[in-house]
């Protein structure tokens, strides 16, 4: 049996538990490869978080979209309506699970953070290690760095 790699809870209808077959199963018009052709700097392939979002069925009171990677113990809430479109769940590299030196097992991006036209989609809305997406009605928790000292040390420290 295969571990559960991402949990997708909280205002959703029908929460999800998903392996890596489970994902790697999604149909072809739901796969991203290769998101390289967006940010330049990562590897991998993953799904639309639309078409996850669509089996997991959003409560009409979900605003919010937050992120947990348990492993760094980092969390990032983000307005729903504007990443629901442009976020990515990277999951696989060269047909393998993502591996954690890449940010595995799943590590989120958004397409064009500019595209979002919000503030609360800077990088660090880029987030690896995930393993739950926690749908809320409101702001959920969110330890993201909150001045340019904090961002600097979070990914150069």
């Amino acid at each position: 049996m295969q571990p559960i790699v991402l949990r997708i809870d909280g205002e959703v209808q029908h929460p999800l538990e998903l392996t890596f077959d489970e994902l790697a199963a999604s149909s072809a018009a739901d796969q991203v490869i290769d998101v390289s052709r967006f940010h330049p700097n990562r590897k991998g392939d993953g799904v639309t978080l639309e078409s996850l979002l669509s089996k997991a069925a959003p409560n009409p009171g979900a605003t919010y979209l937050t992120l947990h990677a348990t492993a760094d113990d980092f969390h990032a809430s983000i307005p729903l309506a504007e990443v629901r479109g442009e976020g990515i769940v990277v999951y696989r590299l060269a047909g393998e699970p993502l591996p954690t030196k890449n940010g595995g097992p799943i590590r989120f991006l958004i397409r064009n953070p500019a595209a979002c036209h919000t503030d609360e989609l800077d990088d660090c809305a880029n987030v690896k290690f995930v393993d739950r997406i926690e749908l809320t009605a409101g702001k959920g928790r969110d330890n993201r760095p909150e001045d340019d000292a904090e961002h600097e040390k979070l990914h150069h420290g």
